[in-house]
């Protein structure tokens, strides 16, 4: 050990500990230029001639809130970062290695010399080896080389770098976030933008397969500003309100899609730098689109250079292997009851939102969180100490993840990809809920998915299983996906899950989005749905672009425009979406002929529309619907419009609309349907 980490650690074993009030922190400290008045105890043991200088980030407080889980802006203090001491430019390194002997920087810059750049250990219990080396530039690759537990030797990658070498090189490289953003409008305005009484229409995209290079390669990338070019274009072209994109975290393995991630405060370095990352995020502003990323605090994979077994023991995941490895994944599952580890991550999901300007997060896997017994059997778990299945730490995290999301950043969304009928995901933790803003709706996505899979003479029998989404829509803030778990491994495309000649098909396929489109609820749509694809989905290549050279696709494409483009045009579709005063059922009573309709409602009686789907593929003239209010309607949106490869036979330009009862205001509706078709009127 050389004498200035012995003349440290003793100093530090000599100091009076403070207690630090237990509270939760943002930490946003700015200033990373050291002057002899600050509070660096251990400046003046800076020596030019030693490559690594005892120097510090970290305040006593800042320990004390990361050890108890309430510091959530480490990025700040972990990592490498950019700073000057004493006039003296370089990097600072710190990293949490709590069972570590000892641990030093390698890289390029020393031949990846194990010993030449040794750090320090900030106190013995924390864990926190830092250092500074001086004269460091940007653009250095670098591990950490640690004797862990039981004389393991591991190098690691730093677990709170910005950029990582390309994969399959797994190391990190010293970076720094500067960025001029441009998208001041977008921010000012995106309170109201994300909003749960605004339109939320997702187009979610994994970013490497949506279009590549040379669409027979794997190994090739298009890049963030080639995105920035087509993406965003298109997505506007489109009218979707906002884009998922599939986790952009660095992570090793492309056939894990993402969700298998290394680098939870890294853009991937497969499409370029974190800067030409910012630089997409911001032209979705600009654009007026908002931008939601894929997140994934469940698990992590075993790479050597990963989180797995970090300083040779369990110091993420979970020692015991009832709770911290994942079955269904092959992964380890995160230790929540570990305040490092909560603050680790829930600084994870600020950093996107607080340095990438992210509107919001789409949690992957909540279920597998809040369940011990999740993929278990009886044996291969151990209740909680109330003898129940949840796990409780989980359930605090969560909870604090998302308290502190929306204190800190109150415009943006976090949504829970959630399967089971766990209560209260999407209401406020005071109110008992986990405090989500909006869950997926998988029981909807499956009982359409269902019904409209039937041969349509068969419908008339599954009625209920069509309608019974709102029978508990209003427990939750729910979003309808039809998501990319939706078309692959086996499951078909989305045209080949409808019924009937290649015509029937895509009018099934129209009638379906229509009635996704018009349900209560925000609405995400995975990328290639939008214009019929009819391969299932493949990372491995890109999206079926050719097939927009046939009308069956293209207009196809133009309805789901349309559609995106009629929700955030007419307020009844979005305004009352989450409460009981945005829809009314008018007519379920026709079961042997399928038609089935419903009314959405404004905050504005005048804004009302009027839905009506006929699932049959049979043209239906004069039909009566009754309702109240309105003596005068007209067609705003026709599914089977020539436009969209419909038959264009049916329309609807001014029904005729009788009074059937003055005191009640009851008026009966004449209106034509076509045949496998949707109507909206006002």
């Amino acid at each position: 050990m050389s004498e200035i980490r012995k003349k440290s650690i003793n100093k530090e074993k000599e100091k009076k500990a403070v207690a630090a009030p237990e509270k939760k922190s943002s930490s946003k400290r700015k200033k990373k230029t050291v002057d002899t008045h600050q509070r660096y105890e251990d400046v003046h043991f800076v020596d030019s001639t030693k490559p690594v200088w005892n120097y510090s980030l970290f305040s006593d407080e800042d320990i004390h809130n990361f050890q108890h889980g309430t510091h959530y802006s480490l990025y700040n203090l972990f990592g490498a970062h950019q700073v000057e001491v004493l006039g003296v430019k370089g990097y600072y390194f710190a990293v949490w290695a709590p069972n570590a002997t000892y641990v030093s920087v390698k890289g390029n810059f020393n031949e990846w010399n194990n010993d030449s750049h040794p750090l320090f250990v900030r106190l013995e219990k924390s864990g926190i080896w830092e250092g500074f080396i001086p004269h460091l530039n940007k653009g250095e690759v670098y591990k950490y080389h640690i004797h862990g537990f039981k004389g393991a030797i591991l190098d690691k990658g730093d677990p709170y770098a910005n950029f990582w070498e390309r994969r399959p090189n797994t190391a990190s490289i010293t970076w720094e976030l500067s960025y001029q953003w441009n998208d001041e409008e977008w921010m000012k305005k995106r309170k109201k933008n994300n909003s749960l009484e605004s339109p939320w229409s997702v187009y979610e995209v994994h970013l490497a397969s949506w279009m590549r290079p040379d669409k027979y390669d794997e190994e090739t990338y298009n890049s963030y500003d080639f995105f920035r070019e087509k993406l965003v274009p298109y997505v506007k072209e489109m009218n979707f309100t906002h884009v998922e994109l599939m986790p952009v975290m660095e992570h090793p393995f492309d056939g894990s899609w993402g969700y298998q991630g290394t680098g939870y405060f890294a853009p991937t370095s497969r499409y370029g730098d974190p800067q030409q990352f910012m630089a997409l995020v911001d032209a979705f502003h600009q654009n007026g689109i908002g931008v939601v990323l894929d997140w994934v605090p469940s698990h992590y994979p075993y790479d050597a250079h990963g989180l797995f077994m970090f300083d040779g023991t369990n110091t993420y995941e979970y020692a015991d292997m009832r709770k911290g490895f994942h079955p269904d994944w092959n992964s380890y599952i995160f230790n929540y009851k570990r305040g490092e580890v909560k603050s680790f991550l829930i600084s994870s999901a600020r950093f996107w939102m607080d340095k990438f300007h992210i509107d919001g997060i789409r949690v992957d896997a909540v279920s597998s969180m809040l369940k011990l017994n999740y993929s278990r059997t009886k044996g291969q778990w151990e209740p909680n100490e109330f003898g129940g299945d949840g796990n409780l730490e989980a359930i605090a995290f969560i909870k604090d993840l998302n308290e502190t999301l929306f204190r800190d950043f109150p415009d943006i969304q976090t949504i829970a990809e959630e399967a089971t009928d766990w209560p209260g995901v999407s209401k406020p933790t005071y109110a008992g809920g986990l405090g989500f803003g909006m869950k997926w709706m998988m029981g909807w996505m499956h009982d359409t998915l269902d019904y409209f899979k039937l041969d349509p003479i068969h419908r008339q029998f599954h009625q209920d299983k069509f309608s019974f989404s709102m029978m508990y829509y209003y427990d939750e803030n729910f979003m309808l996906p039809l998501s990319h778990d939706e078309v692959v491994h086996g499951k078909s495309p989305m045209i080949y899950k409808m019924p009937g000649d290649e015509w029937q098909k895509f009018a099934n396929l129209r009638l379906m989005y229509s009635y996704m489109f018009t349900h209560p609820g925000g609405k995400l749509l995975f990328m290639g749905d939008e214009f019929g694809a009819t391969s299932e989905w493949n990372y491995k290549t890109e999206l079926q672009w050719d097939l927009l050279q046939f009308d069956a696709h293209r207009l196809l494409r133009d309805c789901v425009s349309d559609l995106n483009a009629l929700l955030a045009s007419e307020p009844a579709l979005y305004e009352n979406q989450f409460n009981m005063y945005g829809f009314e059922w008018v007519d379920l009573n026709h079961r042997a002929e399928s038609v089935i309709s419903y009314r959405r409602k404004g905050k504005k009686p005048k804004d009302d529309v009027l839905v009506i789907l006929n699932m049959t593929p049979v043209v239906r003239h004069d039909w009566k619907v009754y309702t109240y209010g309105k003596s005068s309607w007209k067609e705003i949106y026709n599914s089977d419009d020539k436009k969209y490869w419909g038959s264009g036979d049916v329309s609807n330009p001014e029904p005729v609309v009788n009074l059937v009862d003055k005191k009640e205001k009851m008026y009966e509706i004449n209106v034509h349907l076509p045949a496998l078709g949707a109507i909206v009127l006002k």
